[in-house]
């Protein structure tokens, strides 16, 4: 019979020790090993392997994230060169990404042993950045420093120059990343089953204006013109390089470079697409609790520890 490993990745900071714990409860029940982070090590129980992180997905059958969206995102990038399926646990305070709650984690874990579940494959942006090359699951983004001006930067498609933009930022994102940074700038909804490229301007105030969705097999290239101000390159939220006005990001579309695992997709769709139009709301999270049937209310305060 063949022996199982499950990679565990972590929220940077939240208190992850309760899921840890099932986690680990399960795994040593069914005979599955576990493998963290190097970095992790003094976050999980003694049982649990320690390996570098470049060697997780390898190593790995699985991927458990615990944490939010950011969390999963990272967990994806570690998979892009061994497409390793990724559980996502929801630890965050929105989350699209993420499927599973704390208490139905064992349940979870029967059906990922057992293969009772669909793996959803995702897209990811490319980008050489000053010689290094970096991916992203939801978005690459060139921001504007506070104080240091606009972003001017020319939108260069297979090699040939369509206009400019003056604006705080260019998102350039998903299909996955469409509901994320470019949604709130006012980008479009992509389908996840499409395979698109988005790029959308937050406050622009000259040049190309609306949002612009490109095929997944056009190169693009976003030159810094003469005069900009100097940029943070930020990859799923992260800021990784700065550029000054003489600098350029070229992207690529990667098809199908992670697995997430869902335990029931359609209704995965219909919370997301709940998520999304409760964000439209400008009510606070107790009021939106208030707007729920009474045992919609008492499911919802089960399972968040109550008002």
């Amino acid at each position: 019979m063949r022996s199982w490993r499950w990679g565990l990745v972590l929220h940077p900071t939240r208190d992850v020790a309760e899921v840890v714990r099932t986690v680990v409860d399960w795994t040593s029940r069914h005979g599955v090993g576990l493998a963290v982070r190097a970095e992790d090590r003094d976050r999980v129980p003694p049982e649990v392997a320690a390996l570098p992180a470049t060697a997780l997905a390898r190593e790995c059958d699985a991927l458990i994230s615990i944490g939010g969206d950011g969390t999963m995102l990272g967990a994806l990038r570690l998979t892009v060169d061994h497409p390793t399926p990724v559980l996502g646990v929801h630890l965050g305070q929105l989350g699209f990404l993420v499927e599973v709650q704390p208490a139905d984690l064992p349940a979870a874990l029967d059906r990922l042993a057992a293969g009772s579940v669909t793996l959803e494959p995702h897209s990811c942006l490319t980008c050489e950045v000053c010689g290094d090359d970096v991916t992203a699951f939801n978005d690459i983004v060139l921001g504007r420093h506070p104080g240091e001006g606009f972003v001017l930067a020319t939108l260069v498609i297979d090699g040939q120059r369509y206009g400019y933009y003056r604006c705080d930022s260019l998102i350039v994102s998903t299909p996955t990343g469409s509901t994320a940074y470019s949604y709130a700038a006012g980008g479009p909804l992509v389908s996840p089953a499409a395979q698109a490229v988005v790029v959308t301007p937050s406050a622009p105030m000259a040049g190309i204006s609306r949002p612009v969705v490109l095929s997944p097999d056009e190169v693009l290239r976003l030159e810094l013109r003469p005069g900009s101000a100097r940029a943070a390159v930020e990859v799923d939220g992260q800021v990784i390089k700065h550029i000054d006005d003489d600098g350029a990001i070229e992207v690529r579309y990667r098809r199908d470079a992670g697995l997430v695992v869902r335990l029931d997709p359609r209704r995965h769709r219909e919370r997301s697409q709940l998520r999304l139009s409760l964000l439209d709301l400008p009510l606070l999270p107790d009021q939106l609790r208030e707007l729920l049937p009474a045992p919609m209310r008492e499911e919802f305060d089960r399972r968040e520890g109550g008002p």
